[in-house]
């Protein structure tokens, strides 16, 4: 038998046992294990982020499991099962991809995509905008919202005209912080974002990536203050900005 069936197989064969023996995997519904689902995916993002691959394979299987105990849970309740699911995902990738499978020409990755969300729309869908989860993080969100208008032709020809729009709506927010209510404020912040995330995507920039790695590198050089600071017997509240920059600067210098 192929390794890869061999695997899978291990692994079907441990779910039904945990599920049979173990207390705490017998207790599980689907409702329980979402919120687990949802820390086990932004583990492999960190991993991803941190070209860990060792981690990534170990947060990978982490979220096989995860497929296959919903897969276990929904065969208990005659919904479905891991067959039922893998079909379903061989069947729609063959229905996605007539470049391949068909007798569609795509000779780019843009044609494909453009093909895929042609697909989706006779498949039953209302609006190319309902395959976008609503429970995303916004930032998220927003980036899939403009790829999928961009797949059905509704998107800047280039991003020059996307930075005039940054601009635009970063004049429209310095009106509004003078003129403006709160919430005029908040919503030509909102535009600014969205039309910020917009060029991101012209200049092939994932900004949920390019802001996390952000995150990483203000939490690495922030610790490395504190850390000087406490080794020197001192206080951070006790300093003003202009040192504790002296600090910044040291730690930019380490490369954090």
């Amino acid at each position: 038998m192929d390794k890869r069936l061999q695997a899978f197989e291990r692994l079907l064969n441990i779910m039904d046992e945990l599920r049979a023996k173990c207390p705490w995997d017998k207790s599980q519904t689907i409702e329980s294990l979402r919120y687990l689902t949802i820390e086990e995916t932004y583990e492999l993002s960190d991993a991803i982020l941190e070209n860990d691959m060792d981690e990534v394979k170990k947060e990978l299987g982490d979220l096989m499991l995860h497929l296959v105990f919903y897969s276990k849970i929904a065969s208990e309740q005659s919904s479905f099962d891991i067959t039922d699911v893998l079909n379903s995902i061989c069947e729609k990738l063959i229905r996605r991809h007539p470049h391949i499978y068909g007798e569609v020409i795509a000779k780019d990755a843009e044609t494909v995509k453009n093909n895929w969300e042609k697909i989706k729309m006779t498949e039953g869908r209302k609006s190319v905008l309902s395959g976008v989860p609503g429970s995303l993080p916004a930032m998220v969100k927003a980036y899939r919202i403009q790829e999928k208008a961009r797949g059905v032709g509704f998107d800047w020809d280039n991003a020059g005209q996307v930075w005039d729009k940054v601009q635009e709506e970063l004049s429209e927010l310095e009106y509004e912080k003078i003129n403006g209510s709160h919430d005029q404020i908040e919503d030509e912040f909102g535009d600014l974002l969205f039309a910020l995330i917009n060029y991101s995507r012209f200049i092939d920039v994932n900004p949920e990536d390019a802001l996390e790695r952000t995150n990483k590198k203000f939490i690495n050089r922030f610790r490395y203050i504190e850390e000087k600071i406490n080794a020197e017997g001192k206080s951070m509240h006790s300093m003003n900005l202009a040192q504790l920059d002296e600090y910044w600067d040291e730690a930019k210098k380490q490369g954090l």
